[in-house]
């Protein structure tokens, strides 16, 4: 990996038992972005997914059918890029309704009866398959095929695991606006180097407005749990992050306000490819 930002970050501002600490929280992942000339092709946003013979087109019940986002071809990815449990061959195609069927419904992970509203398909390899065109009633996305290269991500400073090593395991912590002086530096230059975005396979989610991982343990508990409540603390670092996109103006997608799509899964999940229980959140 060459890619290696975020351990320069923790060895540059961090004395040493901090740093590793810090280190030991990182995960490869694999960064998606526009493929040039003569790149191997991993994924693909938009345009039109093969669906195994007889597969009828994802819908939302009583909403219409669900928008496709992308394809990721898991055998093509970077391996040192991707935990262990990750599917080595076969696709993943994920859809997710934007709207475009019944402006009035949207998907909410808070709320479980919209979780009809995004789905994962997990097609081993050698799935026989043919080309399904989208329902009339969507407009599909240009087609826009991505190249993958491994890099390091690091979890949010507001996770739970973040604050047991920086700040130890007395509670309750400080908010971080309460940060130790000692920590700000590094607190200032890691928001400084975590500011873009993008598409993304595997490792710490790159949140817009703050951890999804909490947002989906919220929604696990149904909001009956309040910041800082254990219970929810060990939910969230139950989930992991299956894959993020962007808005792309290329494809001509955007979530939400210039957002990011979020699926996250818990790893035994992953590693049963049970993608029916990822889960789907919004930021943007």
């Amino acid at each position: 990996m060459t890619d290696e930002q975020y351990s320069r970050l923790a060895a540059e501002h961090l004395p040493g038992d901090l740093a590793q600490r810090w280190t030991a929280l990182l995960r490869p992942c694999a960064r998606l972005r526009r493929a040039e000339a003569g790149e191997p092709i991993v994924a693909v946003l938009g345009g039109a997914p093969d669906l195994p013979a007889g597969t009828a087109w994802p819908e939302w019940p009583g909403h219409g059918p669900l928008s496709f986002v992308a394809s990721v071809r898991c055998a093509a990815l970077p391996r040192d890029g991707l935990a262990e449990e990750f599917p080595r061959d076969g696709t993943l195609l994920f859809f997710c309704f934007d709207g475009q069927a019944d402006e009035d419904a949207f998907v909410s992970v808070d709320d479980p009866e919209t979780r009809a509203g995004a789905r994962v398909l997990y097609l081993p390899e050698n799935t026989p398959v043919l080309p399904a065109d989208p329902p009339p009633v969507l407009a599909g996305f240009p087609r826009v095929e991505l190249a993958a290269a491994t890099g390091q991500s690091a979890p949010d400073l507001w996770l739970p695991q973040t604050r047991r090593a920086l700040l130890g395991d007395t509670r309750p912590w400080p908010h971080p606006r309460d940060t130790p002086a000692g920590l700000k530096p590094f607190v200032r230059a890691f928001r400084r180097l975590r500011t873009r975005v993008d598409h993304q396979i595997g490792g710490h989610a790159v949140p817009v407005q703050g951890p999804v991982e909490y947002e989906i343990a919220n929604a696990t508990y149904g909001g009956t749990l309040a910041w800082g409540d254990e219970p929810l603390d060990q939910e969230a670092e139950r989930w992991v992050l299956l894959a993020q996109f962007a808005s792309d103006s290329d494809a001509r997608t955007t979530w939400g306000d210039d957002g990011v799509l979020y699926w996250l899964i818990r790893p035994e999940d992953l590693a049963a490819r049970r993608f029916d229980q990822a889960r789907v959140t919004l930021q943007g």
